[in-house]
Order: C-alpha cells, then sequence, then structure tokens
C-alpha cells in the first residue's frame, strides 16, 4: 500500500463552511413567493367583477368581518351599518389574512394587524396596508362596484 497524504480541514475552514451554509439557509427563508402557504399570490389589486353579489350584509358581524377567500376580499362592518372592502391578501408575504375580529383584521402567518375601518397597517411586519375594494350595499346585499 502507498501513503498518500489525506487532506484534513482545519477547524477554520470547518467553521467558515458551516458560517455559509447557514447564512444561505436564512436568506432562503425571508424570499417570500405567491406559493406561500396560505395561497395568497396577486399584487394586491382586487376588485370582483361590477355587480357581483359577495355576501349579505347578515353575514358580516358589527366590529368584524367576512374572509371571502377565493375572490380575495375582506368585507368589514366597522360600526353598524358601515360596511367596508379590501383586497384580503397580506402585503407582508402575499397571504391570505386569517381573521377579522374587534375592528382588526390580522394576518396570523406573521403577526401583521390592520385597520378594519381604512386597511391601513396597525402592527408589523407588513409595510403597507391593505388595498381598498369598492362595494356597494342594496337592500341586504353586498355588491362589487
Amino acid at each position: 500500500m502507498t501513503d498518500r497524504p489525506t487532506f484534513q480541514p482545519t477547524r477554520r475552514i470547518v467553521f467558515h463552511g458551516l458560517g455559509a451554509i447557514g447564512i444561505a439557509a436564512a436568506l432562503a427563508g425571508c424570499g417570500g413567493s405567491s406559493d406561500d402557504d396560505g395561497g395568497g399570490g396577486g399584487d394586491g389589486g382586487v376588485q370582483p367583477e361590477t355587480g357581483a353579489e359577495l355576501a349579505s350584509t347578515s353575514e358580516v358581524p358589527v366590529g368584524g368581518g367576512l374572509i371571502l377567500t377565493a375572490e380575495k376580499v375582506v368585507i368589514t362592518q366597522p360600526t353598524e351599518g358601515d360596511f367596508k372592502a379590501f383586497g384580503a391578501v397580506c402585503t407582508h408575504q402575499n397571504n391570505v389574512v386569517t381573521s377579522v375580529e374587534d375592528g382588526v383584521i390580522r394576518c396570523s402567518f406573521h403577526g401583521s394587524e390592520f385597520s378594519a375601518d381604512s386597511g391601513e397597517v396597525e402592527g408589523g411586519p407588513a409595510g403597507s396596508g391593505l388595498a381598498e375594494v369598492s362595494i356597494e350595499v342594496k337592500g341586504d346585499k353586498i355588491l362589487a362596484a
């Protein structure tokens, strides 16, 4: 048998390699995509077809709201008889928001919160508010406008 020199990495080389792997993993985890769990996608410029019936007024609780996942719209009723609508796609990583209660639209994926009255950010990490969606109330129907 012949003796061949073997390569034995130093501790410095090993730790540098592990550090590079850790940084790459961290950066990959920070990237967003429209395929993230929770659906979403889109640019927030949601506007259903004009005249489309979205919900009935009785489905939207006062101080709460109704999330229409397929349409990517959230309808709220901040005060009795005052209905608002916003795109339901969180502006942080394009997940569909998950709940509306006590005047707050929440995205439980990363903790973003939005005003049910204005759609503005009330808590991060989202950097911008939800896009307003035009609606009109006719009798007990909420329609896209």
